[in-house]
C-alpha cells in the first residue's frame, strides 16, 4: 500500500484471535503496537467479539514494544469493550508495561493477571 507516494509502514503487531470457549476470546499480541497496529488491533477485537464473547483477553507475552499511540489504541478498544459490555482483560505485561498501566490508569479498567490460566479462572 501506498499513501502520498511513499510506502506505509508493514503491519507491526500480528495478532491471532483464540475462542476459549463461547464466553472468552483471546488476543495473542507479538511484536510491537504502534499507530500502525490500529485496523489489526480493532480486526482481531471484531473477530474476538463476534462469537459474543463476554470477556475479551489481551496476551501481551509477544509483546517487543508499545509507544503511546499503542496506549491509545488499548484506549479505545477499552472504550469499545465497555460499550458491549464486555470485561477487558490482560496478561503477559513486563514490569515496564505493568507499571505504565498503573501511570495511566489503564489497570484500573483492564484488569492484569499474571498468566492466562488465572485469567481464564477470573473470567
Amino acid at each position: 500500500m501506498k499513501q502520498g507516494g511513499k510506502a506505509m509502514a508493514e503491519v507491526q503487531a500480528p495478532m491471532n484471535v483464540r475462542n476459549v470457549d463461547g464466553s472468552v476470546s483471546v488476543i495473542d499480541i507479538d511484536g510491537e503496537v504502534t499507530g500502525a497496529s490500529e485496523s489489526t488491533l480493532a480486526e482481531a477485537y471484531s473477530q474476538a467479539s463476534a462469537n459474543g464473547a463476554q470477556t475479551v483477553i489481551l496476551n501481551f507475552t509477544g509483546l517487543d514494544y508499545m509507544n503511546s499511540s499503542g496506549i491509545g489504541l488499548l484506549v479505545t478498544t477499552l472504550i469499545r469493550a465497555q460499550r458491549q459490555g464486555q470485561k477487558l482483560m490482560a496478561y503477559g505485561l513486563t514490569d515496564h508495561y505493568r507499571q505504565i498501566f498503573t501511570l495511566t490508569r489503564l489497570d484500573e479498567a483492564i484488569t492484569i493477571h499474571p498468566d492466562e490460566k488465572t485469567a481464564l479462572a477470573a473470567s
